[in-house]
């Protein structure tokens, strides 16, 4: 059951903000009030009238905008979901090494901790466990960051030449459940004395970049046949 309505300083809209019933400007502030709630105070004690409150509108709105609670979650995590993944296919897609990628995509890691999302994108995991519908709207979401991993070492296997015993889609598995496991215990906050969440990232920069010399070793003498 949603809790009352309370009006406070936080909740009231900026002064000289008027506010309107519909469009744009409402739905960008029920969404930004939403992920503020999400990454605050997580799923379970999410209140569609409290997030109203803080957006400034009825709360009859976000029904209007998004159907409820679980759509508008949903939307939360699209809007970030989509900005992120289009974020990592471009460094992949980018003309550098694996390497210099992975290091890339370990300080964004860190940026998406300090913004919420991560923290965002395991409370919607963790409340799809009991909750099947939003299961199956947030499952596919999640797999599109596997599919950008699986494309990725599919390229770095195809432009190193590398012959390896396992495909590139069981590869891509690992690093895909590595990271959200990774994420997991980082939210749950297992401290890196405990958990070696940073020195395990540094590990794989340095198998990484051994790939890349034994590579670099190979190549002159495919050349030479």
């Amino acid at each position: 059951m949603d809790k009352p309505v309370v009006q406070t300083r936080k909740s009231r809209p900026p002064p000289g903000r008027s506010v309107r019933a519909d469009g744009d400007s409402t739905r960008a502030r029920i969404l930004q009030a939403a992920r503020r709630r999400l990454i605050e105070e997580g799923y379970a004690n999410l209140s569609v009238r409290e997030i109203a409150a803080d957006a400034g509108v009825n709360h009859a709105l976000i029904g209007y905008h998004f159907q409820g609670k679980q759509q508008l979650v949903l939307a939360v995590l699209d809007e970030a979901n989509a900005r992120l993944l289009e974020r990592q296919t471009r460094m992949y897609n980018a003309d550098a090494p694996l390497s210099a990628k992975w290091k890339q995509a370990c300080e964004f890691y860190e940026e998406d901790l300090k913004s919420g999302f991560v923290r965002l994108l395991m409370e919607l995991m963790g409340a799809s466990f009991h909750d099947e519908q939003l299961r199956r709207e947030f499952t596919p979401r999640l797999l599109g960051w596997k599919k950008l991993i699986e494309e990725a070492t599919e390229k770095f296997i195809a432009d190193t030449g590398l012959e390896l015993p396992v495909s590139a889609r069981a590869i891509a598995a690992w690093i895909t459940w590595f990271w959200f496991g990774l994420e997991a215990g980082m939210t749950l906050g297992v401290p890196e004395s405990e958990g070696n969440q940073r020195e395990a990232l540094a590990a794989i920069t340095a198998l990484i970049e051994r790939a890349e010399a034994a590579a670099a070793r190979k190549t002159p003498a495919r050349r030479a046949r």
